[in-house]
């Protein structure tokens, strides 16, 4: 069974950047198509991004053109790079792997986006 562990969370300002990282355990990370997910309070958990084991990207319509997923094989991390970013993106981030079905959570990290 896989681990993931998130990190890079943190308070930023508006139009700030942060870049979020999740290490994976195991030596088969690369057969694993990762996302990260965000839930904010009081609100339900939403997809934010994913990527497949090929590479191949989709993004939320809400940060398409801020938000870059990417990923490192040879690190077993997949990073979310965040940028220009809202109020609204304040959440609780966590990444997920998904791997012959079963899917596979991180605790995740928090990200504050305040003045």
């Amino acid at each position: 069974q896989v681990q993931l562990v998130e990190s890079g969370g943190g308070l930023v300002q508006p139009g700030g950047s942060l870049r979020l990282s999740c290490v994976a355990s195991g030596n088969i990370f690369s057969l694993y198509a990762m996302s990260w997910y965000r839930q904010a309070p009081g609100n339900q958990r939403e997809w934010v991004a994913g990527i497949s084991t090929g590479g191949s990207t989709n993004y939320a319509d809400s940060v398409k053109g801020r938000f870059t997923i990417s990923r490192d094989n040879a690190k077993n991390t997949v990073y979310l790079q965040m940028n220009n970013l809202r109020p609204e993106d304040t959440a609780v981030y966590s990444c997920k792997g998904r791997y012959y079905g079963m899917d596979y959570w991180g605790k995740g990290t928090l990200v504050t986006v305040s003045s």
